[in-house]
């Protein structure tokens, strides 16, 4: 605590970063909890043959917030993997991501570090149905699904292609603080005939339906749980924000409280401070009241004893006895030098 009784840069700015911190945190919590709820509410939708005749009678041919399970089957075309054979399916994505050793000078470690350098998704038409093998069955058209909030995709292939180390590449290393470990080669893949749960818009458009990003800041998903689990991980998660806040808060609480607390003793010093400069202000006046007297009644030869006799015939009273004594033939006095005819002893009460 700085000596003017204000909290310190240090603590302004932990408890500032603290504050912050648990309101990023219950924002997060906010926004899950709110569409955790959402998604708890949307209306389940089966794949009947009369789903059409049902959106029709329905405001604006359409479930504002819906759910669907179904089978993906792909609309004419198909992707192909690119490195197993007969693996096909609607959505492909191929991840390259760099792995290095990253030495951190604050805490003297080397620390792992992912980066991901480059990433290619692709995607055909595809519909949900009862069966993959129906073409005759209803359907239902999945429309933008890379949009999705989570989009669930299978990994089909992954390697991992070590760094190559020679001497000169680990000393620079060492210069530079990074150590390349290598890359990692990942394929995903939405397949053909995999179970996916799509939470959207549901529409009737030109006779065909279609699942769709959803209105009013409501999630897009398309997941390979079901939806009850889909709901349960969405619960989870809101979980872990709402403990994160809780401890975050609790400590920008502990941070306040020490900050406080910090200040209200620093208070009381300051007011047994001064409660002390002014008992001892007070005790220094009657100190100095004391010795002013004694200084008005000291003798002017010795400073030390009290004026204890009476000159005449002059009547100045400025010696001790003792000095008077020692005053040489004649006696004079010492303030006005006038014969001392005679002393008159002085008795002070």
């Amino acid at each position: 605590m700085e000596g003017n009784g204000r909290p310190s840069i240090g603590q302004i700015i932990l408890l500032a970063s603290s504050s912050a911190v648990t309101a990023i945190f219950y924002s997060v919590y906010r926004h899950k909890s709110r569409t955790a709820q959402t998604l708890k509410g949307a209306k389940k939708i089966s794949l009947d043959d009369d789903l059409s005749d049902v959106l029709m009678d329905l405001p604006g041919k359409c479930v504002p917030y819906a759910v669907i399970e179904g089978v993906v089957r792909s609309v004419k075309e198909s992707l192909n993997s690119q490195f197993v054979e007969n693996c096909r399916g609607v959505i492909h994505r191929l991840s390259l991501k760099e792995h290095k050793m990253v030495w951190n000078r604050t805490t003297h470690l080397w620390n792992d570090q992912e980066k991901v350098i480059h990433q290619r998704t692709n995607s055909v038409p595809f519909d949900l149905t009862r069966d993959d093998s129906d073409d005759s069955g209803p359907f239902i058209r999945v429309i933008k699904p890379l949009e999705a909030a989570e989009l669930d995709l299978e990994t089909v292939y992954e390697k991992f292609h070590p760094a190559v180390q020679s001497f000169t590449n680990v000393l620079g290393h060492f210069i530079t603080g990074e150590r390349p470990k290598g890359i990692q080669e990942t394929e995903e893949m939405l397949k053909i005939g995999a179970t996916l749960t799509g939470v959207g818009e549901l529409v009737l458009d030109n006779k065909i339906l279609k699942l769709q990003p959803p209105k009013a800041g409501m999630s897009y998903y398309l997941s390979s749980l079901d939806f009850d689990s889909l709901v349960q991980r969405q619960e989870s998660q809101v979980r872990l924000w709402k403990i994160l806040t809780v401890i975050c808060g609790l400590a920008t609480c502990v941070t306040l409280f020490f900050i406080l607390r910090r200040q209200y003793r620093q208070h009381k010093e300051k007011q047994r401070l001064k409660q002390l400069q002014r008992e001892f202000e007070e005790a220094n006046a009657r100190v100095q009241d004391g010795e002013d007297e004694e200084v008005r009644n000291a003798c002017t030869i010795c400073l030390s004893n009290q004026k204890a006799c009476v000159f005449l015939e002059c009547g100045h009273v400025c010696s001790c006895y003792q000095c008077y004594q020692a005053l040489p033939q004649p006696k004079k006095c010492p303030i006005c030098r006038n014969t001392i005819s005679r002393m008159v002893p002085l008795y002070n009460s």
